[in-house]
């Protein structure tokens, strides 16, 4: 007996819609889980090595590198923290977006001979989910999506205020 085309779209489209959908708060959960906390662990492991990270920084060629070690490894903790918690997300992974975009700069670009090399980047894969949670934002499960329904409650007409002045400046 021949299953008819609409149990085919059922068992191959409704079905794992349908699962996709009811999970749709774990891929930004765990992408958060496990990029926050690589963040925040190396960011605590230069901070307890730092003089090591500037002479890297330096060997490099990266500019004021006594500032810039303790600087990096300071905003890689605490984003890493913050993109843990999902707690101010979009603004967290920004200066991360920065920290990678600079470590393919100075560090990998001489290894970067195509564009499979440049994607095969682990830097370029971190740029790629903290991208996709800028513009997805952190997900269900964070302390985000706990303040933006507090804030709802608070002030419902400043929260369509704020969607129609987005609205109209993308528009223009």
């Amino acid at each position: 007996m021949m299953p008819t085309t609409r149990t085919l779209l059922v068992l191959l489209y409704d079905l794992p819609s349908a699962a996709g959908r009811s999970a749709a708060w774990l891929p930004p959960l765990l992408a958060r889980l496990a990029c926050g906390w690589v963040f925040a662990s190396t960011g605590w492991g230069k901070l307890a090595d730092i003089e090591r990270v500037v002479e890297f920084f330096e060997s490099l060629g990266i500019p004021f590198a006594h500032l810039q070690a303790p600087m990096v490894a300071s905003l890689e903790l605490v984003c890493g923290l913050l993109v843990m918690a999902g707690l101010a997300t979009r603004m967290a992974v920004l200066p991360l977006i920065g920290t990678m975009v600079v470590a393919i700069a100075t560090a990998q670009w001489e290894s970067v001979s195509s564009a499979a090399a440049l994607f095969g980047l682990v830097e370029t894969l971190y740029i790629v989910v903290f991208v996709w949670l800028l513009a997805a934002g952190p997900g269900a499960i964070s302390l985000d999506a706990v303040l933006e329904e507090k804030l709802r409650r608070l002030a419902p007409r400043s929260a369509a205020n704020a969607a129609r002045v987005l609205a109209s400046s993308t528009r223009s």
